[in-house]
């Protein structure tokens, strides 16, 4: 008798169980969580432009390089993360559906007094439109605007920088005096009579050579003798290609003007140092040791 009702308690509580799981409550929740859209997710990269900004102050920058990563939806929201200029964030919002055109809504944590809101909308062409305006009003830049293009990360140790392109750091440029004297005697030939010199400055830049094309720092073991007669700059590159190739979201603008061109380069990290290779690691040593003493040479380059 004890056995059949220990039995009996059993079968109701597993009855209830089964009821509560199958109540309307916990269908709706259910299926609020599931995902759906997840064609839409990955990284949306390029750039963003100010497009209102407060005039009385002096100009800022122009252009800034956005990551927006989709990683989850489901009915009731939307997760996510920006990248912009190497700096991680996460947002979240939620998205509508109007005909073939997707919009979101997606807000920074709003903790910080740079923090705003990201409104786009992603058509079929897996092309996303759309702007940031700033929680603050007072802000130096209120509002910016992009249309980024769908990337997918993939890590190739084989990518390489495209060839034919000229890796110049306009980023950091080294001013040069040029005088010109320009003397022109006449009849009493005295000093006076002289025009003095005409200074004017001119920016000189550093630029890589075409190594940084051909010199796969990823999947060779770097060797001394190839590395003793490079420039500075060639090294630096070299140095973090590597990082590129894993999605290393830059921080430096010395760095990012010379990947963010680049077709295969996707931030999406702001710390791959556990993803390199061994090869990698050791090629990251032996450059950052050749950079300490090597120099660059700078040349006049229009932009």
């Amino acid at each position: 008798m004890k056995k059949l009702f220990c039995f009996l308690l059993v079968v109701l509580l597993f009855s209830c169980n089964s009821k509560e799981k199958e109540s309307p409550k916990n269908t709706k929740l259910l299926a609020e969580n599931k995902e759906i859209r997840t064609y839409l997710y990955g990284s949306y990269v390029g750039y963003s432009m100010i497009e209102e900004r407060d005039t009385t102050r002096p100009v800022v920058e122009g252009a800034n390089t956005i990551n927006i990563l989709i990683k989850r939806i489901t009915e009731s929201e939307v997760i996510g993360q920006r990248i912009i200029d190497g700096k991680s964030k996460p947002i979240k919002g939620f998205m509508r559906k109007t005909g073939n055109t997707f919009y979101f809504t997606l807000k920074e944590p709003g903790d910080d007094k740079n923090d705003g809101v990201f409104t786009f909308e992603i058509q079929k062409d897996s092309v996303l439109k759309g702007t940031w305006q700033a929680n603050d009003p007072k802000k130096e830049v209120t509002k910016r605007k992009y249309i980024l293009k769908k990337r997918e990360f993939k890590y190739d140790p084989h990518a390489m920088l495209p060839e034919g392109e000229m890796y110049i750091d306009y980023v950091n440029p080294k001013e040069q005096e040029q005088a010109e004297n320009q003397t022109e005697k006449i009849e009493n030939d005295t000093i006076d009579d002289y025009e003095g010199e005409d200074e004017s400055s001119s920016a000189l830049y550093r630029a890589a050579s075409e190594v940084v094309f051909k010199l796969n720092s990823s999947t060779t073991k770097l060797k001394e003798s190839q590395l003793k007669n490079l420039k500075k700059l060639d090294l630096e590159i070299l140095r973090n290609t590597i990082f590129a190739r894993h999605g290393y979201a830059f921080k430096s603008e010395t760095i990012r003007q010379f990947f963010d061109f680049v077709p295969w380069y996707v931030p999406i990290s702001e710390n791959v140092d556990n993803q390199l290779t061994e090869t990698e690691k050791q090629n990251v040593a032996i450059l950052k040791r050749f950079e300490k003493y090597a120099t660059d040479n700078y040349d006049t380059f229009g932009r």
